[in-house]
């Protein structure tokens, strides 16, 4: 018989461990936390894979091509991110293969629909230039302006798609 998983963190001790996460990753690196910038030179890296003189010549992933995605701190960043929450959820007890779905809502439409968000909150990281990590964390840490109006938009367009979703999951 399998124990229990362990209880969650408090939000409270959690949004601290992750404030001070940032902060030693600014003393420590000089940049903050982000993601979507892996995930542009990945899929530039994998471009030039495909077809390499159309990415050599894109004006969006020519750029990205002069080094390996791991030739960065962001793509280090991304493998602790996935080895660590890989280690969480072992030693928490809550690693389960499986897609989580509402009782009006199929498995293949909850793929579905999750793709499309993914695709629609990476568009419009690459357009504002940096993720819900890069823009509001690292962003509002440094007092910018554009962080705190990211964060509001965020948490307002989240409102929004949860009346919509809510209907699904219950």
């Amino acid at each position: 018989m399998q124990a229990a998983p362990r209880p969650f963190w408090p939000p409270l001790a959690a949004g601290t461990a992750l404030g001070l996460v940032l902060l030693f990753t600014f003393l420590i690196s000089g940049h903050g936390l982000g993601a979507s910038g892996f995930f542009a030179r990945f899929a530039a890296w994998l471009s030039a894979l495909l077809a390499p003189d159309w990415a050599a010549g894109n004006s969006y992933f020519g750029p990205f091509l002069r080094s390996n995605p791991l030739d960065s701190w962001i793509g280090w960043e991304i493998v602790g991110v996935i080895v660590g929450g890989l280690v969480g959820a072992l030693s928490s007890g809550r690693f389960k293969a499986g897609i989580e779905h509402g009782p009006r809502i199929g498995s293949g439409s909850r793929l579905l629909w999750a793709l499309l968000g993914g695709v629609l909150v990476g568009f419009g990281a690459r357009l504002a230039q940096g993720c819900t990590s890069g823009i509001g964390l690292s962003g509002s840490a440094t007092l910018a302006a554009a962080g705190f109006v990211f964060l509001a938009g965020f948490f307002g367009a989240g409102f929004l798609g949860s009346i919509f979703a809510r209907r699904l999951w219950q």
